[in-house]
């Protein structure tokens, strides 16, 4: 296991930005009334949102940003490094970070590049913001995470349109004498790669009018193409329910503390029921087990952050507050972090008008 920790690295604040097109899952009349409301109460999303066709996951983030650096009053020239943490980026090439470090008015002196990690992101974007920052001196540093997966989800595919939702986020980091440690454990198994998958658009399977755009009938009420996510929810509920208890719980260990040492658990909104059996055998209380899912969605990278922003954003703007952050899934990659904050600037969840 990789396990480490990252010191003197503060978080300054954290923002989040959502399409203002909400979709209900009440709504979905794919399936029958009675299997929807079965389906909401398992994996507990009632409305998420939704963005046009043409909105990206650089403009969510490039607004969650603009609020954050107008908020904390940072000067553009002062940010050395931008790290965008998507699966669904603007272009195959280039780089999105390229394009929110010229967006966002930075400087040409600014480190930009994108890392291509889903519901492990954030908590990985950390790791590596955190990093080379402490390593290569670097003051301030942005880290935009988020993932726009409802244009790749089929609507006839009812184990995946009613779970995701669409978010950007950016978070503010800053190189702090005296900032708590960052502590980490980071893991992946590649064997699992097609638990989660689009499997045409790439290079191995390249886009291909005659095969890559039609529906085949996967199982019943489960329609797609080969540029539709593809989940296997029963190895990746199986896996999450392998991995994520040891995976925290050896942090915890590694680093001397317990659970009671842990305001709140932040973890990726994968569903519900997924969630809940996770909090279960942690023996977590569910007063520290916040929930975003009713309101957004699954939304990948963007799941924690989000999460932080709608349920703690008063707490953690008024208060020192100890998290520990775990995200878990496409990959398969996992990891969990604990830090502190102290009074960050927390603004609520943007909506941004496409």
């Amino acid at each position: 296991m990789a396990i480490f920790q990252v010191p003197n690295i503060n978080v300054a604040g954290i923002s989040a930005c959502v399409p203002e097109d909400v979709y209900h899952n009440a709504e979905y009349d794919w399936i029958s009334e009675k299997e929807r409301e079965i389906l909401i109460k398992t994996i507990g999303v009632e409305k998420k949102h939704h963005a046009k066709k043409g909105t990206t996951t650089s403009d969510l983030c490039y607004v969650a940003a603009e609020e954050l650096l107008t908020r904390l009053k940072w000067q553009r020239e002062d940010i050395d490094l931008l790290i965008f943490v998507s699966q669904s980026r603007d272009y195959i090439i280039p780089a999105t970070s390229g394009l929110l470090q010229e967006r966002l008015s930075l400087s040409k002196s600014c480190i930009a590049f994108d890392i291509s990690l889903g519901c492990s992101g954030y908590v990985y974007g950390l790791s590596v913001i955190g990093s080379m920052m402490k390593t290569g001196a670097i003051k301030k540093g942005l880290l935009l995470t988020g993932d726009i997966s409802t244009l790749n989800t089929s609507y006839r595919d009812k184990s995946a349109f009613p779970l995701f939702g669409d978010a950007g986020t950016a978070t503010a980091i800053d190189l702090t004498d005296n900032a708590e440690p960052m502590m980490f454990n980071l893991q992946s198994d590649g064997e699992g790669y097609e638990a989660i998958i689009i499997p045409d658009g790439g290079i191995r399977n390249f886009a291909d009018k005659e095969t890559s755009f039609e529906y085949h009938k996967i199982g019943e009420g489960i329609y797609r193409n080969k540029f539709n996510i593809a989940l296997d929810g029963i190895k990746v509920f199986n896996f999450s329910l392998r991995e994520v208890k040891p995976n925290v719980n050896k942090l915890l260990s590694e680093f001397n503390m317990k659970t009671d040492d842990i305001d709140y658990f932040i973890f990726h909104q994968a569903n519900r029921l997924m969630n809940e059996t996770i909090r279960k055998q942690l023996k977590l209380v569910p007063e520290k087990v916040p929930y975003s899912l009713n309101d957004f969605g699954n939304t990948s990278s963007a799941s924690v952050p989000i999460t932080i922003v709608s349920e703690l954003s008063e707490e953690i703007a008024s208060q020192e507050l100890t998290l520990l952050l775990s995200g878990f899934g496409v990959g398969l990659s996992w990891g969990s972090v604990i830090l502190k904050t102290n009074r960050i600037i927390c603004p609520p969840v943007i909506i941004h008008k496409d």
